[in-house]
């Protein structure tokens, strides 16, 4: 695995918004699992599920950005903790914490296959606790 399967998970949450033709194809094996236990409670996402969701978030932000605060990798897991900042179509001007998450995914072909991802509203604090 190594730096590249580290490498495939932050660049998966970092081009997540951007509308690249394709772009999910690169990160997401066609058998992609994710369990995402949210503020709004628990979902079960496949490919398309995940299409949609990214669909979605380009519809109501005006930009979205991933500030990755650490990724680790053991044995075939990697770890993951970021924060999505967005600006909204209301304020295009001002960018604002999304949300926080941790995400663990397991890979399989240099694809993600299965993931529980973790996630809590953003604000604004110092979300590295490495520091």
């Amino acid at each position: 695995m190594g730096v590249q399967s580290k490498e495939i998970v932050e660049n998966f949450y970092i081009s997540l918004f951007k509308d690249e033709k394709g772009a999910l194809d690169n990160y997401l094996h066609p058998n992609v699992n994710l369990s995402w236990y949210g503020t709004t409670g628990f979902k079960k996402l496949d490919f398309d599920k995940i299409l949609e969701l990214r669909d979605n978030l380009g519809k109501s932000f005006e930009s979205l950005k991933a500030e990755v605060e650490k990724i680790v990798e053991e044995d075939n897991q990697i770890a993951i903790h970021f924060t999505y900042h967005v600006k909204t179509i209301e304020n295009p001007d001002e960018e604002m914490p999304l949300a926080h998450f941790m995400a663990i995914w397991e890979l399989k072909d240099n694809k993600l296959l299965k993931g529980v991802q973790i996630s809590q509203l953003g604000e604004e604090i110092d979300v590295s606790p490495w520091t």
